[in-house]
């Protein structure tokens, strides 16, 4: 019953949010998921997203074209999510663009938006050779992806070690999302592995994850030296709890961005204290562009987020961040297309590929601080690569270093590569980016 008024919840704040679509709105499907033991990051996520859209209508629109979005429920489940981008894609006047938030459903659709020529975004996940525009010319892992968040992990633990060339010999276990999601970075882990010389253990754990005895046998067993934490939902604090219960050491584990969020640690207790996850976003409502959502959304009953004490969690912001890219995308593509105008798809593209978040423009969005600076090209649909270490002290995250890259040239050859292959099997043409305007 819970899930089921959740979702009506959704699709409440969907009708009060959106109204009725009118021609000279953009719009962007959500791909959302509510319900399910992946609530809290879907929920948060596109909370932050929808937030975001609807203060920027607030405040006049993007050079008055204001957004317009319908959600679909997805339960993060490929084929769910495949059925949702087709049910939403030619509605509303056509997708702008489209955010699956699911490296599942992201595979199930690189293929149909390219088809389609409908943009999609995979923010901080889906398929890393994306970031090859040449190839992926309607795919942007905007921002970072999996493969340089393994290797910016590998480089965190060799500082903790006095240097990555002290991690030969250690025994790395990576715990594990058995899916597209969990087994994405594999490549990047083995290949520095056969760099540096530490050994790599793969521990898979079936989703959702509520179990994990076995698994946790076998790293007890074994005595690695770090567990990598590639989990998503309920997976994360049921591992949290149960390295306690084996008195594995909590500073030892080292969790993937989406084992990072308030909503991760909370529910696993004093377990969590003491533990680090990548991030590529900061928590926080102090941030102006924050204080601007509390004060105009929440304070007049208009926010997405049911429990407003999420507000400016690590779910929450990274929501907002996607807004930002996206209203950035479609502002910049105004500023070659005509301000003013409903941006096309196409249009909408080529704002994504000239994306220019500077510092300066973060800082004058109220955001500095809360993401590193962006810029995308044709060749490269990622923009930016760069991942931070924070630490849960019980009461919140502290960050322990700044925004830092692993080895991005061994992360870009294999994204050629991988790019390559990909793009020989699909006979797609890579683009001249030489030529590309």
């Amino acid at each position: 019953m819970k899930g089921i008024n959740l979702a009506w919840l959704g699709l409440a704040l969907l009708a009060s949010a959106s109204g009725t679509f009118a021609q000279n709105q953009q719009f962007i499907p959500i791909l959302s998921y509510r319900v399910g033991p992946y609530a809290a990051g879907g929920s948060g996520y596109f909370g932050g997203a929808i937030d975001y859209f609807n203060l920027v209508n607030l405040g006049g629109g993007i050079n008055g074209v204001k957004l317009f979005y319908e959600e679909c429920e997805t339960e993060y489940n490929a084929a769910r999510g495949v059925e949702c981008y087709e049910r939403l894609k030619k509605k509303n006047g056509g997708a702008s663009t489209v955010e699956p938030l699911s490296t599942g459903i992201a595979y199930g659709l690189l293929d149909r938006v390219a088809q389609d020529k409908i943009p999609m975004t995979t923010f901080g996940y889906g398929s890393a050779n994306s970031a090859d525009g040449r190839v992926f010319e309607w795919v942007f892992p905007v921002g970072t992806t999996y493969w340089d968040q393994a290797a910016a992990m590998i480089a965190y633990l060799g500082q903790k070690e006095g240097g990555v060339d002290k991690l030969k010999g250690k025994k790395i276990a990576y715990l594990y999302h058995d899916s597209a999601y969990g087994k994405e970075a594999i490549p990047v882990f083995e290949a520095l592995a056969a760099k540096h010389g530490y050994e790599f253990m793969k521990v898979p754990v079936t989703p959702p994850g509520n179990t994990q005895e076995s698994q946790w046998l076998q790293i007890r067993q074994a005595k690695p030296d770090y567990v990598i934490l590639w989990g998503f939902g309920v997976m994360n604090p049921v591992a949290l709890k149960a390295a306690a219960k084996l008195g594995y050491p909590r500073n030892k584990i080292l969790g993937v961005w989406w084992a990072g969020s308030e909503e991760d640690v909370i529910p696993a207790g004093e377990a969590a204290k003491g533990y680090v996850s990548a991030a590529f976003s900061a928590p926080g409502t102090s941030f102006p562009l924050m204080q601007d959502i509390k004060n105009k959304l929440y304070a007049v009953g208009n926010g997405n987020l049911e429990d407003q004490t999420r507000q400016g969690n690590i779910y929450h912001t990274r929501g907002v961040v996607y807004g930002i890219i996206i209203v950035e995308a479609i502002r910049t593509a105004q500023a070659k297309y005509g301000k003013g105008k409903v941006m096309t798809p196409e249009q909408v593209r080529w704002g994504l590929e000239h994306l220019n978040l500077s510092e300066a423009r973060i800082k004058e969005l109220g955001a500095a601080g809360m993401f590193p600076p962006i810029k995308t090209s044709c060749l490269d649909h990622e923009g930016s690569g760069m991942v931070k270490f924070q630490e849960w002290d019980g009461k919140g995250f502290k960050a322990l270093t700044p925004y830092m890259a692993g080895d991005r040239d061994l992360v870009r050859k294999m994204v050629e590569e991988s790019a390559a292959k990909y793009g020989a099997e699909k006979k797609v043409t890579a683009r001249d980016c030489g030529k590309e305007g």
